[in-house]
């Protein structure tokens, strides 16, 4: 009951927030809101500490006065434990979906605070790949925003080329980037460490000269995209309903927390099962896990190609949204936001990556006073939390085997 009550708080807490610094004007209310927000982050962060630590003491303390279970009582205690946090998290993600959905109908008429959120939700569906990657799979790739393109890119070509359905083409630029992504699969696997990430940040490069000089994907001028549309729904109208108006990114948020809520129990799911402890093992020491029988490649390749999947799929959704698209839209510093919202957000914990994204997105495009000098901001947050906090914002939580 106590934890439900403080998600439901959290949650009404995240949204009021959200909506309170999207609706403002001021550079001054936005700074406050900014300083507030941190000051709470860092209270709420040693409230919580000191609360585990006083939780580890009671839990120490009770064992050494608890008397020997039955082996009834001994059977249930793994079931009762691996419930109750499951029961706790989906009722965490109900609230903040709901928030979200919330913060959206109540901005329905706001043009361009709806894109920025649609553009965050986005950037979360993209990192949830690449968290499988860098997180789960210890597998470096500097070349995320590249993989994103190529989702792009397939959308784009397919939505003129054929009568598909426009959700189909999502799934098929995922799969495109997955299939594009096989071109690394041999480098990938034969590097580790930092000769692992020039292999992608030479795709990258590599990629982008590609679109360049390619004038059947328009070259330098690149690619206009159809409206999207799902049967009789087309994505690019206002939104009346009877007295109900809104914008017509209303459609385009609502569907971005759809595939987000989608991928990330599709995350969390790969994550609890023995994919993950596989994964794990293989990140963690790779010559422990091959005595123990776990073939690297095989792990790494699934990693690899999964991240990308979904990856892709995010791209071809941002490029509907934008409606055009350019090789300029997919450099090598649009990769290194994709890490600096990882690393910020928390390695190979998918629930730090809205904030993150947030964080990377939001706060340059409300602070006009920073725009110039968003990517040095971005470097010194990078720094910053390697240095401080190295696990980042929200660290992964151990885990817990049944």
């Amino acid at each position: 009951m106590k934890g439900t009550l403080w998600a439901a708080l959290s949650a009404f807490a995240a949204g009021a927030f959200a909506y309170l610094l999207l609706r403002a004007e001021s550079q001054t209310a936005i700074a406050v809101l900014l300083a507030g927000a941190s000051v709470v982050a860092v209270v709420a962060a040693r409230v919580r500490k000191r609360s585990a630590l006083r939780k580890t003491a009671a839990t120490a303390g009770g064992a050494a006065s608890r008397p020997t279970a039955t082996a009834d009582s001994a059977a249930s205690l793994p079931a009762a434990r691996t419930a109750e946090p499951a029961s706790r998290e989906r009722m965490a993600l109900a609230l903040f979906v709901a928030a979200m959905v919330a913060v959206a109908l109540l901005l329905r008429e706001d043009d361009f605070a709806l894109l920025l959120v649609a553009r965050v939700l986005i950037a979360i569906i993209a990192c949830l790949g690449l968290n499988v990657q860098f997180g789960y799979a210890g597998v470096v790739n500097f070349a995320g925003a590249s993989f994103f393109g190529v989702g792009g890119y397939t959308a784009a070509v397919l939505s003129h080329s054929t009568h598909w359905p426009h959700l189909l083409l999502l799934f098929i630029g995922g799969v495109a980037a997955a299939g594009a992504g096989s071109l690394l699969l041999l480098p990938v696997l034969r590097t580790r460490g930092h000769y692992a990430a020039l292999v992608t940040i030479a795709f990258a490069l590599l990629f982008r000269t590609f679109l360049e000089v390619n004038d059947a994907l328009g070259g330098p001028q690149g690619l206009k995209l159809k409206e999207m549309t799902m049967g009789p729904l087309h994505f690019n109208d206002p939104i009346e309903l009877g007295a109900f108006e809104g914008s017509f990114y209303l459609r385009y948020v609502l569907f971005a927390v759809l595939l987000a809520v989608l991928f990330y129990l599709l995350v969390q799911r790969v994550e609890r099962s023995f994919i993950g402890v596989a994964l794990d093992a293989v990140r963690l020491d790779e010559i422990a896990a091959r005595c123990f029988g776990l073939s690297l490649a095989r792990w790494k390749i699934a990693a690899f190609t999964l991240g990308n999947f979904v990856v892709g799929v995010a791209g071809a959704l941002s490029a509907f949204l934008v409606g055009f698209i350019a090789p300029n839209n997919y450099a090598f510093s649009e990769s290194l936001l994709f890490v600096a919202i990882l690393l910020l957000g928390g390695m190979g914990n998918p629930r730090g990556l809205a904030v993150a994204a947030a964080i990377v997105i939001v706060v340059p495009e409300k602070l006009q006073v920073i725009q110039e000098y968003r990517f040095l901001l971005f470097s010194a947050l990078v720094v910053a939390v390697l240095v401080f906090k190295p696990a980042g914002l929200l660290p992964r939580p151990m885990r817990r085997l049944p």
